[in-house]
């Protein structure tokens, strides 16, 4: 009869072992989208200004190709594009001077501001649809929201 309890109590403490040594199944982390590339973002603010653009086109925007790396967009009335470098690890981006349509427009005050903020960023921060371009710890540069 001991025998049987001393095999019984193995394969209980067995049991346990396995178990408590299975990986468990964790939480699913809050996460959240800070993947800014493949969306177009519309420019709402320029140097702590709210922007409304007289063009036909509405307010600037962009959008960011990783395949290409490449961003395209219409700063309010002319095209523009080019390519940039980007370390989403560390939120760190670069815009290379690319190029752009010279229609005359407007509204070419906002088109210049747009054009230099984007050129000047060198990096940038998300908060649930907004994306801030920024310059070192600077106050910033402009503001998007997903179109």
């Amino acid at each position: 009869m001991k025998s049987f309890y001393y095999y019984l109590s193995a394969l209980v403490l067995a049991t346990f072992l396995v178990v408590s040594c299975k990986p468990q199944a964790t939480a699913p982390k809050a996460t959240t989208d800070t993947d800014i590339t493949g969306k177009t973002w519309k420019l709402t603010e320029l140097y702590g200004k709210p922007v409304h653009a007289k063009n036909p086109k509405g307010n600037p925007y962009f959008k960011l190709d990783m395949k290409e790396m490449r961003y395209q967009g219409n700063a309010g009335c002319n095209g523009l594009g080019g390519t940039f470098e980007i370390k989403p690890e560390v939120m760190r981006i670069k815009f290379n001077q690319g190029m752009s349509t010279m229609m005359a427009c407007e509204d070419l005050d906002i088109e210049n501001q747009f054009t230099k903020a984007i050129l000047a960023a060198d990096n940038y921060s998300v908060n649930g649809n907004t994306l801030t371009l920024n310059k070192a710890r600077m106050a910033p540069l402009a503001k998007f929201v997903l179109e």
